[in-house]
């Protein structure tokens, strides 16, 4: 705030991740960040960038790869009253870690009579361009399952600044889930940082005639298909989730409760996934409200192939959320061939 005016910055979501993270450096010198290749040339799709330069390799380094022990090490780090940061280039990879994050860092604080465990987990993910079955997972319903994680999945420039802040702050283990095609859209940022960051979702965008509840770079698809349906007379509301835990099922419910149709565009499996536990609480909240069974969208009950037209085809988009939209509002398909949909081909502009 400048004379009373509200001031922003344009950004992208690297490099909001990147600002606030060297913030937090700055301001608190028991904040530091590690893992595999973080203080390596590419600096985690630059998101760690300048970091070892101006804090030293004795606060930004890079590790052995053992995920298990690199996630053991934050643990006692924490524990001794350090803040440390610990990123995973693929969400996939944190499986090898699954004891260290379910059975200590979730359950520490719990089974040791209060002790603050302040860890942020990154964990990168999204589409790889042919890496195929064992870079293309997200699995945030995994972490969401356990009592004692926050999991947050930040779409948004702003959301990215003002989360990554809030988990280093916050004195639980929070799982940071990144998508890395995300990293290149710009928004917004304003100068005040949001201090209730880790919890809460957000309209994004305002609608009348459907809600879909999106998850991550699902949030992109759902204001494409916003956009093109608003040229056909269909009105759609956004929601993006933002924290996957705690979960704020309160604005979801009242968002569809306004226009009385919900899809749930999630960025994983659809079977047992967090869709599923949206879709219930919408059931549970607004019943007598819904004009059409809750949609669930999300990958293929497969495992991501590697060709680029069969990976296309494995991951829910803009189109299907159109699809879905007219099917609930009983439309007639619309041509999208004369549609200007973005190409994956490119380096997306985003519409944030």
């Amino acid at each position: 705030m400048r004379g009373g005016v509200r001031m922003s910055t344009v950004m992208t979501v690297r490099d909001a991740l990147n600002r606030a993270i060297a913030a937090e450096m700055r301001r608190d010198p028991r904040v530091f960040i590690y893992g595999i290749d973080v203080a390596d040339h590419k600096r985690i799709f630059g998101s760690s960038r300048g970091l070892v330069e101006e804090f030293g390799p004795d606060r930004c380094f890079s590790t052995p790869l053992s995920e298990d022990a690199m996630t053991g090490f934050g643990l006692g780090a924490a524990l001794n009253g350090l803040r440390p940061i610990h990123v995973h280039m693929r969400v996939d990879f944190m499986i090898l870690a699954m004891n260290q994050i379910t059975n200590m860092l979730a359950s520490f604080s719990y089974g040791a009579g209060g002790f603050k465990v302040p860890i942020v987990i990154r964990a990168v993910v999204g589409r790889g361009w042919g890496q195929s079955w064992q870079h293309s997972k997200t699995l945030h319903s995994w972490f969401a399952h356990v009592p004692g994680l926050k999991v947050v999945m930040p779409a948004r420039a702003r959301d990215a600044r003002d989360m990554m802040i809030a988990a280093i702050r916050d004195d639980n283990p929070v799982v940071c889930i990144e998508h890395r095609w995300l990293y290149d859209v710009p928004g917004e940022v304003p100068d005040e940082i949001d201090p209730n960051a880790l919890s809460g979702c957000r309209v994004v965008r305002e609608g009348t005639d459907a809600t879909v509840v999106a998850v991550s770079w699902m949030v992109v698809e759902a204001l494409k298909a916003a956009e093109v349906l608003e040229k056909h007379g269909v009105s759609l509301e956004v929601v993006d989730i933002r924290s996957i835990a705690p979960y704020d099922g309160d604005t979801v419910a009242a968002s569809v409760r306004k226009t009385g149709h919900a899809i749930v565009a999630d960025y994983d499996w659809v079977h047992c996934g967090f869709g599923a536990e949206v879709a219930t609480g919408i059931y549970e909240q607004c019943m007598g409200a819904l004009r059409s069974p809750v949609t669930r969208l999300g990958f293929a009950e497969a495992h991501c192939p590697c060709t680029r037209p069969l990976e296309n085809a494995y991951y829910a988009n803009a189109i299907d959320i159109i699809r879905a939209v007219e099917k609930k509002l009983d439309r007639a398909e619309i041509d999208l061939t004369g549609e200007e949909f973005y190409s994956y081909e490119k380096k997306f502009k985003g519409p944030f």
